[in-house]
């Protein structure tokens, strides 16, 4: 049961992350759709634009050009009924129900963005294989220091909205619990087809983790920035250092306009974090030692605009363990983010969570390969700095300390045309 006296911010998160029909109704008692009306998708749905992981032209951004996520999202992971390759008639029920998002929503932050994305296992269930040029291995742990659970479940949906009442009630239509979205009617549902294994909720934006902040893994002390748009208070996702969904779209083959996505689930213990490190020590661990010492970074970072400004500070690395006796999160992983012609690798759109009423972090990453974000994340372990006595492999190592890989997974996001329990070879 939902407090209806909770404040609006927290009562949708509170709505989200129950779900059911009883949070979405709680959601319209609050915000009666006659008065705030949902835009609906197109009559001509060829217009829609191919790639699925299309979002940032359909999202609002800050004054400096940053894209500024959806502020409600929810994570649906979901197996296919039966053994073996599906048929056609699941295949057309997973095509109907995602016509009816479509048609139901108009494809932006004010009704709903979606894809859904399908996994190394799914793939396996048939005889051919993909391409030899589609880099989805099995997902894996990656570091010596982490045992995740390994999401192999065989599609992740992935709903988003500013609206708390549009992700639940999107939810709902595809899983069999509405007769209509948005007014329209519901042509099919996922649940039809398969199963909904595992359901995660998430948020971001200013005020939002603020808010959400009494939960296992912070403090008492209430630290979060009200302003900050994740719990580790400060903002994330500069434009100059993300790759544009052009460079992380595949560019030939029958996934042509498609993308590897990989989501981690992070559990936050951020006492220490707050309670034991002074904010110029929290900038050395976030960014690099060299943004505290320069004093770059004015409360969560807003006034860096649309660049970290990270790349400055590469060189440095070595040389600020031995000074500082630690190194950044940002700088690390950015030795491994920048290919040849020094362009960025992986888009990230990372979002928080209290689920189970525990501070963590949905980590969504979109990139041509999942062999790139495995780079990445393997710089960002800071491995090869463990020479230094002060750094150890989980002390001032940039955010090591305060962050635990719960969960991971590795999909394939088809073009818009195979979203539909796609073969390992489609044809047009």
């Amino acid at each position: 049961m939902i407090d209806p006296d909770l404040p609006r911010r927290a009562f949708l998160k509170a709505a989200v992350a129950t779900g059911g029909a009883g949070a979405l109704s709680a959601c319209l008692g609050r915000a009666p759709r006659a008065g705030n009306p949902v835009p609906t998708g197109p009559d001509d749905l060829s217009t829609l634009p191919d790639r699925q992981h299309a979002w940032n032209e359909r999202v609002r951004t800050d004054e400096h050009g940053n894209t500024e996520l959806p502020r409600h999202q929810v994570l649906l992971y979901l197996t296919l009924d039966g053994q073996g390759p599906p048929g056609e008639d699941q295949r057309e029920t997973v095509a109907g129900a995602l016509r009816t998002l479509d048609r139901a929503y108009e494809r932006n932050n004010e009704g709903l963005l979606h894809s859904i994305a399908y996994s190394p296992a799914y793939f396996e269930r048939y005889d051919t294989r993909l391409p030899a040029d589609i880099d989805l291995p099995g997902p894996r742990a990656l570091s010596s220091f982490e045992e995740p659970t390994l999401d192999t479940q065989d599609a992740l949906l992935h709903l988003a909205s500013d609206r708390a009442d549009v992700v639940l009630e999107a939810e709902e239509a595809v899983t069999g619990e509405r007769s209509e979205a948005n007014g329209v009617a519901v042509e099919a549902t996922l649940t039809d087809a398969m199963t909904v294994d595992s359901r995660r909720t998430g948020f971001v934006g200013a005020g939002m983790p603020a808010d959400r902040q009494d939960v296992a893994g912070i403090p008492d002390s209430n630290p979060v920035p009200e302003a900050s748009p994740l719990f580790m208070g400060f903002k994330a996702g500069f434009r100059g250092n993300q790759a544009t969904e052009e460079y992380v779209t595949l560019d030939s083959g029958p996934f042509a306009g498609g993308t590897t996505k990989h989501v981690s689930n992070i559990r936050q213990r951020l006492r220490d974090w707050y309670d034991e490190q002074t904010f110029e020590q929290r900038v050395m661990e976030m960014f690099s030692p060299g943004h505290a010492e320069a004093d770059l970074v004015d409360g969560i970072g807003a006034n860096l605009g649309a660049d970290s400004g990270i790349e400055e500070f590469l060189d440095d690395l070595t040389d600020h363990a031995s000074e500082f006796g630690r190194v950044g999160h940002a700088q690390k992983a950015a030795r491994a983010n920048r290919d040849d012609a020094g362009n960025v690798r992986l888009l990230r759109r990372h979002f928080e969570s209290t689920d189970d009423d525990i501070a963590s972090l949905h980590f969504p990453s979109l990139q041509r390969g999942i062999t790139a974000f495995e780079e990445v994340r393997r710089a960002m372990n800071g491995q090869d700095l463990t020479d230094n006595p002060a750094i150890r492999q989980r002390v001032n190592n940039g955010i090591l300390e305060y962050i635990f890989t719960e969960h991971r997974g590795n999909f394939l996001v088809p073009p818009r045309r195979h979203r539909a329990l796609p073969t390992p070879r489609p044809t047009a």
